[in-house]
C-alpha cells in the first residue's frame, strides 16, 4: 500500500494536471507542482483556501474573481463549495490559461481538486458558458446576504436525509433573528438589511466547509449538519449565537446589539424534508418561547 501511495504521488508530480486535496476545513493537505505552480503555492506551505483565493485575487495572480468586493464573492462561493459529492466547472487564471477544474467530496469533507487545461478547446463558446455559469450561481444564491438560497440549501437536506436512510446521522437548524420586526419598525429597513447581512456573514465564518447554511426567508435561516449528532450540534450553535451577541452591526448605532433564537431537529430514517423542518421549527418555537436567544433541540 506504502508503495502504491508513492507511486501516484510520483506520477501526479510529473503531470501537467492541476492535483490537489483539501481536509474538512478547507485547508490544503496536497497539491502537485503544477498546482502550487498556478495558484503560487509554496512547497512546505498549507495555507487555508479562503486565505489562499484572497492573497491571489489582492496580488492579481491565480483565479480570475470579477469583483469589487472579494469578501461577498467569497461568501457566496463559500455557500455552495463543497457541499454536493461531485460539480464540474470551467475557470479561468490571470495568466490567461483556462481549466475545466473537478471537485469530488467524501462524506468527511475532505475534497480532491482536479483541473485539466483547455485553453486551446472550445474558444468560441467560453463568454455564453461562463453567462450560463453566473446565472447558476446566481439561482443558488440570496441576493441580499450573499449566502446560499432556499433552493440549494433545501436541496442539502434532501442529500442530508438520503444519506441517513442509509445509516448517516445529521441535524438541521433554523435560526430566526429576535424582535426583527421591531428592528425594522425602531429603525428602518435599511438597518434591518445590515442585521441580516451581518448575520449572515457572522454565522457563515462560523459554518464548517462540509455544512451549508443560508437565507430561506425574511430573517429565517436554515443550516444543514451532515454527519453531526445533536450533542455536536447543539455545541456549535452555541457558539454561533454567543458570537451573535457580541455583534454591533450599526455604524450609526454602536451600542446596537441584537440576538437570535435556533430550533435543531436529528434526522431519522423515515424522515422527510418537511417533517424534519417541522420538528426543527418547533424547537426554534420552544426557544423563542423560554426567552429568546437560546438554543432547543427537538
Amino acid at each position: 500500500m506504502d508503495e502504491t501511495i508513492e507511486q501516484l504521488l510520483h506520477l501526479s508530480a510529473q503531470t501537467e494536471t492541476l492535483m490537489a486535496v483539501y481536509d474538512g476545513d478547507d485547508r490544503l493537505r496536497y497539491a502537485n507542482s503544477a498546482f502550487r505552480s498556478a495558484y503560487f503555492i509554496e512547497p512546505e506551505e498549507t495555507p487555508l483556501w479562503p486565505d489562499l483565493m484572497r492573497r491571489n485575487f489582492h496580488l492579481g495572480r491565480g483565479t480570475v474573481i470579477r469583483t469589487e468586493n472579494f469578501e461577498e464573492w467569497l461568501r457566496s462561493t463559500q455557500s455552495r463549495r463543497g457541499k454536493i459529492g461531485y460539480r464540474a466547472f470551467e475557470t479561468d487564471l490571470a495568466d490567461g490559461r483556462w481549466l475545466w477544474m473537478t471537485e469530488a467530496v467524501q462524506r468527511n469533507g475532505w475534497m480532491l481538486c482536479i483541473a485539466s487545461d483547455i485553453t486551446r478547446l472550445k474558444v468560441h463558446g467560453r463568454t455564453v458558458r461562463q453567462d450560463r455559469d453566473q446565472a447558476i450561481k446566481a439561482s443558488y444564491t440570496d441576493e441580499l446576504t450573499g449566502v446560499a438560497n432556499r433552493r440549494f440549501v433545501m436541496a442539502r437536506v434532501e442529500d442530508m436525509l438520503a444519506a441517513a436512510r442509509h445509516g448517516s446521522t445529521g441535524c438541521l437548524a433554523v435560526f430566526d433573528i429576535d424582535n426583527f420586526k421591531r428592528i425594522n419598525d425602531r429603525l428602518g429597513h435599511h438597518a434591518g438589511d445590515l442585521v441580516l447581512r451581518d448575520f449572515a456573514h457572522r454565522i457563515h465564518q462560523n459554518v464548517r466547509r462540509n455544512d451549508c447554511f443560508g437565507r430561506v426567508g425574511g430573517e429565517e435561516f436554515l443550516l444543514v449538519m451532515p454527519a453531526t449528532g445533536p450533542e455536536d450540534a447543539l455545541a456549535i450553535i452555541e457558539r454561533m449565537l454567543t458570537v451573535i451577541r457580541f455583534s454591533r452591526p450599526l455604524p450609526d448605532s454602536p451600542d446596537f446589539s441584537y440576538t437570535c433564537s435556533a430550533g435543531i431537529a436529528a434526522c431519522v430514517p423515515t424522515d422527510s424534508a418537511s417533517e424534519l423542518y417541522r420538528r426543527a421549527d418547533q424547537a426554534l418555537y420552544d426557544a423563542k418561547m423560554s426567552g429568546r436567544d437560546r438554543v432547543r433541540a427537538a
